[in-house]
């Protein structure tokens, strides 16, 4: 059977619409760190599209001529986002939407099976890089992520909607004996689990997360 991350880790890949708190494990990643509008920017697609080419030509290296040592079949998990803003501001919850989306930081991500090395990932650049040379390859990065200790909550509708998911969100951190605690690394994350080219705004699925720390009683 073909192995499917949102399956079998349910806990990360399938919170319900109450928030809850998870501690999320260490997790090996593509990356692609960029700024700007994600409805405009050209880097933002550029980005979208160099992580997926590189995903499935991992994935599909079962064909050969180059099979990665450890291979399984697998379902290429879902495209995720780490944002902030680069006025220093966050994501705060307060119900708000930010007008200016021109001031996003983000990194664009899709998770990768564990036997994706540095070796891997170096033989899948080059293998993409002769099907699409437009793409930057250098970009990319290959790199192990840990999340830890998050706030999390499955947000339904259109992305332009989440701030009143936020607001719930960290309502219930703080009811909970957490606080939010973002940096530069740990960042209010969302993972898209809905196509918005085929799917209707209002059915769109995201899971947003917020790092957090418990506080002192």
């Amino acid at each position: 059977m073909t192995f499917d991350f949102k399956r079998e880790y349910k806990d990360i890949y399938r919170p319900k619409t109450t928030p809850s708190i998870i501690d999320v494990p260490p997790m090996r990643f593509i990356m692609v760190d960029g700024k700007g509008d994600p409805n405009t920017s050209n880097e933002y697609h550029a980005a979208v599209e160099l992580l997926y080419g590189l995903s499935y030509t991992i994935k599909m290296s079962k064909k050969g001529p180059y099979l990665p040592d450890g291979y399984f079949d697998y379902v290429v998990p879902p495209l995720e986002g780490l944002w902030s803003l680069d006025d220093g501001g966050e994501f705060r919850g307060n119900g708000t939407m930010i007008a200016d989306k021109s001031k996003f930081l983000w990194t664009v991500m899709i998770r990768q099976p564990d036997f994706v090395t540095q070796k891997v990932f170096a033989w899948a650049k080059d293998a993409l890089a002769k099907k699409k040379p437009v793409l930057d390859m250098s970009q990319a990065r290959l790199a192990d992520f840990t999340e830890g200790l998050c706030g999390q909550v499955m947000h339904i509708g259109a992305y332009d909607d989440e701030p009143a998911t936020v607001a719930l969100l960290e309502s219930f951190i703080k009811g909970n004996g957490y606080a939010t605690e973002m940096t530069d690394i740990r960042r209010h994350h969302e993972i898209y689990l809905g196509d918005p080219r085929k799917t209707a705004p209002e059915k769109l699925r995201t899971i947003i997360r917020h790092p957090v720390i418990a506080t002192p009683k």
